[in-house]
């Protein structure tokens, strides 16, 4: 059984963001070839260069399954077939119910949901035709708790993605393809720092038992284990990154 990662390539969406941008650099790190998705494309640019022009940048809109077919023709054009899918890009709402308008519901839905969807069923039929490949979606502790912080919409699009993370498992586990989630709690992005209080952040880290927030790098190394050649015994499997905050 081969062990290296080396030379496979690996698409993350939401690769300008924290989290997206340290999954990058770990892939890199195992000699990965790597496209990076955004939908902000000068955001993405500049991350790209800041990494040396070791991946390939590649912007567009998850939600827009045109957009996304035309952009995974492209990669694999410039980098080879894609063998690991990380399902990263997503926005919050913390709207509950009551405040969540149609519209924004939808569009939560499209990005958090629709849009892994997508690029799995763009993605999967090669991995599944070469007998190898990796998904990994990143779920959210929201999904378990109802959204301790998070929004309606939010939730339940997380909710709906460990759902399609365990239909892409049990389809996919023949071919040589696993499909996991990873439900990280609090990891240090803008959707903690910038879209929470103070007050908020030091209720949460009160409640988190190891007493603070995920690094960025750490969720990194998650999906890095799950994409690893020696985990193609795990899938249909949600990896909890929560710090203790909720044991199941």
């Amino acid at each position: 059984m081969t062990i290296s990662l080396a030379d496979r390539v690996a698409l993350v969406t939401g690769a300008a963001g924290v989290m997206g941008l340290a999954t990058v650099k770990a892939l890199l790190a195992e000699g990965m070839r790597v496209a990076m998705a955004d939908v902000d494309a000068a955001r993405l640019e500049r991350e790209a260069k800041r990494l040396g022009g070791a991946a390939f940048p590649a912007a567009f809109d998850v939600s827009n399954f045109a957009a996304a077919e035309a952009a995974v023709l492209t990669i694999e054009r410039a980098l080879g077939p894609v063998d690991v899918l990380v399902n990263n890009a997503g926005i919050l709402s913390n709207a509950k119910a009551a405040e969540t308008t149609p519209e924004e519901w939808r569009r939560v839905l499209a990005v958090n949901l629709d849009g892994a969807f997508y690029l799995a069923k763009l993605a999967l039929p090669g991995m599944k035709a070469r007998g190898w490949g990796r998904i990994v979606n990143v779920c959210s502790l929201a999904m378990k708790s109802g959204g301790l912080t998070a929004g309606t919409a939010y939730t339940t699009s997380k909710g709906a993605l460990q759902a399609l993370t365990f239909s892409l498992a049990r389809e996919s586990a023949k071919f040589g393809v696993t499909v996991n989630g990873v439900a990280p709690a609090y990891v240090k992005t803008p959707m903690v720092t910038e879209q929470l209080t103070e007050a908020q952040r030091q209720a949460l880290v009160a409640q988190i038992p190891v007493g603070r927030f995920c690094e960025p790098e750490e969720f990194a190394h998650c999906v890095r284990f799950l994409v690893s050649p020696m985990s193609g015994f795990i899938t249909g499997e949600i990896l909890d990154l929560n710090g203790g905050l909720v044991f199941d």
